[in-house]
């Protein structure tokens, strides 16, 4: 006579649930947590001051504003509760900031939930969308007439 598997003990029981969790959310913490150290180290040290931070190797090459020039001056002028000064930095910027911040907490929902990080952001064309937006804002930026897109 064949005996049946004895069932298993629930994960919650056994304690394995909550170290799934954490280990499922270790990696949404860790990118939380170098994001914030840099945002901190731009919000402390201002690169609206020169010697700072290196120049743009783009701008010092070619003279021209290339898409993210003003970024770090936008995430300073954020941290420091400045948000007409960060639209002014680098407004493409500014507004793309949106996707990485839904795409983190789109990231830690699923991972709390332990279901693998899918999104329709990921798609081949909204890459090109966007970097198709970057190319035109680097073009625009440098034009006579779009003075108020440079940094």
């Amino acid at each position: 006579m064949t005996r049946a598997p004895a069932p298993a003990e629930p994960a919650a029981a056994s304690g394995m649930a909550g170290r799934g969790r954490a280990r499922a959310l270790a990696g949404p913490a860790a990118a939380a947590a170098a994001l914030a150290a840099a945002t901190a180290v731009v919000g402390l040290v201002d690169p609206h001051e020169p010697g700072h931070y290196p120049t743009c190797p783009f701008l010092a090459v070619t003279g021209w504003y290339c898409p993210g020039c003003g970024g770090l001056r936008m995430v300073n002028s954020l941290v420091n509760g400045h948000p007409g000064a960060a639209l002014g930095s680098n407004p493409l910027l500014l507004v793309l900031l949106a996707l990485p911040v839904y795409l983190w907490a789109r990231w830690t929902w699923l991972a709390a939930r332990d279901r693998p990080m899918r999104s329709r952001l990921f798609r081949p064309w909204v890459a090109w969308a966007v970097l198709a937006a970057v190319a035109v804002f680097g073009i625009v930026r440098n034009l006579p007439f779009a003075h108020v897109l440079a940094p």
